[in-house]
C-alpha cells in the first residue's frame, strides 16, 4: 500500500508521527465510454475555454472567481492557510462511539506509526479501546479540511472522515407518511427482527454485483445472450402487512428448521 498523508496525530502534548492510508477500495469494474457506432473509446481533453487548445497538465492551476477575474492559488497557498492542520491530525475531544450517527461516516483510513512514534503509537490505541471511546479530529488533506474521528479496527488505528453537519441535507424536506402501525403489527415486527437477530460477521457479505457482470461479460464476449432473472419488487399493501408478516416469520422458522 502506499502512503496518501505524512504527519502526525497529537492529543494533549503527545504528538504520534504516522502515516495514513486508504482503508478500503473501489470494487467497480473498470469501464470505459465508447462511441456506439463503432467502439472507439471516448477521450476527455483538456482545452482552453479561449482558443480552444488542449493544455497539458503542468500548465494547469486552480483559481478562486472574484468579481470578474481570478485569483490564482499555488501549492504553497494551500498549504499555508493552515500549516498547522496539513501536517497534524488533531484531537480535540473523545466521545462514547455510540454518539455518532451511522449517516456522517464517508471513508476509512488506516494509521501507521512512522519511526519513534511505535509506543506512543500502541498507547492511544489501548486508551481507545479500553474506553470505549472515539477521538475527534480535523486536518487538511487534498486542499480540503476534514472532520473525523479516530478508533481502533483489528489492531490498527483506523481514522474515519465524517461529514461536517453543514454538509448532511435536511431531512425534513422529505414527504413522510402519515399512516399509522398498531401495537400487534409492531409486535410481529419485533418479533421479525428477533428470528433475524444474529452476531455480525463481516466476512460473510460479499460484493456479488461485479462477479455477476463479468458473467454477462463474458457471455457476450462468445456471442451469446446472457440469461437473466426477471425480478419486480411491488410495494406491501396495508391490508395484507400482518399476512406478509406471520408469513416471513413462518418462513424464517422452517429454514431453521431445515
Amino acid at each position: 500500500m502506499r502512503s496518501i498523508w505524512n504527519g502526525s496525530i497529537s492529543f494533549g502534548l503527545v504528538s504520534i508521527p504516522v502515516k495514513l492510508y486508504s482503508g478500503s477500495e473501489d470494487r467497480k469494474l473498470d469501464l470505459d465510454m465508447l462511441d456506439r457506432r463503432d467502439n472507439a473509446r471516448i477521450r476527455y481533453k483538456r482545452v482552453n475555454e479561449d482558443t480552444g487548445e488542449e493544455v497539458e497538465w503542468k500548465e494547469i492551476v486552480k483559481g478562486f472567481k472574484k468579481d470578474d477575474d481570478y485569483v490564482v492559488l499555488e501549492k504553497e497557498d494551500f498549504e499555508s492557510a493552515n500549516m498547522k492542520k496539513s501536517k497534524t491530525i488533531d484531537i480535540e475531544e473523545f466521545i462514547d462511539e455510540d454518539e455518532v450517527a451511522d449517516v456522517l461516516f464517508k471513508k476509512p483510513y488506516f494509521l501507521e506509526p512512522q519511526k519513534e512514534g511505535g509506543k506512543s503509537y500502541n498507547l492511544l490505541r489501548e486508551a481507545l479501546k479500553t474506553s470505549g471511546k472515539l477521538g475527534v479530529a480535523t486536518f487538511v488533506m487534498r486542499q480540503k479540511e476534514h472532520l473525523s474521528l479516530i478508533g481502533v479496527y483489528k489492531k490498527v488505528l483506523v481514522l474515519h472522515v465524517i461529514r461536517f453537519n453543514d454538509e448532511i441535507r435536511d431531512p425534513g424536506e422529505l414527504k413522510l407518511p402519515s399512516a399509522k402501525v398498531n401495537k400487534k403489527e409492531v409486535d410481529m415486527a419485533l418479533s421479525l427482527i428477533k428470528q433475524y437477530s444474529s452476531k455480525f460477521d463481516f466476512s460473510k457479505y460479499k460484493d456479488v454485483y461485479n462477479d455477476q457482470l463479468m458473467k454477462i461479460i463474458n457471455s457476450k464476449a462468445t456471442g451469446k445472450k446472457p440469461k437473466t432473472e426477471d425480478f419486480e419488487s411491488k410495494p406491501t399493501p396495508a391490508k395484507d402487512l400482518m399476512a406478509q408478516l406471520k408469513a416471513s416469520l413462518e418462513g424464517k422458522k422452517k429454514n431453521k428448521a431445515s
